[in-house]
């Protein structure tokens, strides 16, 4: 299991489907499916929360607010600034948990001696495109959400990283990807965190299960020889880190030669000093 080590966030309990965390200042509660235990609650926060999420047996679900908190506001990793605020479907804009891939990507660029080009697709609001340009990292951003790519802009102004090399790129990431290979464009490294289900821009539809296999296999065409990572996330039931794994020692080690590394990542729950598993990973190294 991999864990991220953070400062202004923190995941102070986990009890009876819900996290009990802490972002910046803010206290906020929010569903998690994971969290099938039905331990005691034992941090006092759990009834000084500024907000809660309620799904609704419909779909979706509201926040409901306790205490007046702010629209948006900003938390930091290291020296990366995240600005976060409470959505729909009970997101914030940010996954604290990748903050171990974040790491893991700082330290392949830093050690680097030559010009380093990350390309960064399914990229939400940037954290890990902030991470490789805080690196030195050249960095490609794809989304199909035109409001995601504006919210990861205004990451990069916030952790004063708005005058790096970033290209910011509204587009469907699979006809991204083909222009790109035929284009003859290479990659030091790829990182995608690629959804279940989603739509493009102009409709197109993306379903994990049929699609990810030949995606991956069309992007692997955007490594070199010299290439140092692919980074394979997932937050889907049943896409389990050892499947993930398969697929890129099938399609990228029998390519370009390296290993695959695929874990499960999580947080570290403050009342109990257990780790609240929180999505998959894997990752080839070169």
């Amino acid at each position: 299991m991999r864990e991220s080590v953070w400062q202004s966030y923190e995941l102070l309990d986990a009890s009876s489907g819900e996290r009990l965390e802490r972002w910046g200042d803010v206290i906020l509660i929010r569903p998690d499916p994971q969290v099938i235990w039905k331990t005691p609650k034992q941090s006092e926060f759990w009834d000084k929360a500024d907000a809660r999420y309620h799904r609704s047996k419909t779909g979706g679900g509201k926040w409901e607010v306790y205490n007046k908190i702010p629209d948006v506001w900003d938390i930091k990793y290291k020296e990366l600034v995240f600005r976060v605020k409470p959505m729909g479907f009970k997101h914030t804009g940010i996954f604290p948990e990748q903050a171990v891939n974040w790491d893991f990507v700082n330290d392949v660029i830093e050690k680097s001696e030559k010009p380093f080009k990350v390309l960064n697709l399914f990229s939400y609001t940037g954290a890990a495109t902030l991470a490789c340009a805080r690196a030195g990292a050249s960095v490609c951003h794809v989304d199909s959400s035109k409001g995601m790519v504006s919210w990861a802009r205004e990451n990069a102004i916030a952790s004063r990283l708005g005058d790096k090399p970033i290209r910011w790129i509204v587009d469907d990431c699979i006809k991204f990807v083909a222009r790109e290979i035929r284009r003859g464009n290479k990659y030091d490294g790829i990182i995608m965190d690629p959804p279940s289900y989603g739509r493009g821009p102009n409709g197109e539809i993306w379903k994990l299960e049929d699609n990810l296999y030949d995606f991956i296999n069309e992007c692997s065409k955007l490594l070199h020889g010299k290439s140092s990572f692919f980074i394979l996330n997932s937050y889907t039931t049943g896409l389990s880190p050892s499947v993930m794994g398969y697929i890129l020692n099938d399609l990228i080690v029998k390519k370009y030669g390296g290993s695959v590394l695929c874990d499960e990542i999580g947080l570290r729950v403050s009342s109990t000093d257990l780790i609240l598993p929180c999505g998959a990973t894997s990752i080839w190294q070169k």
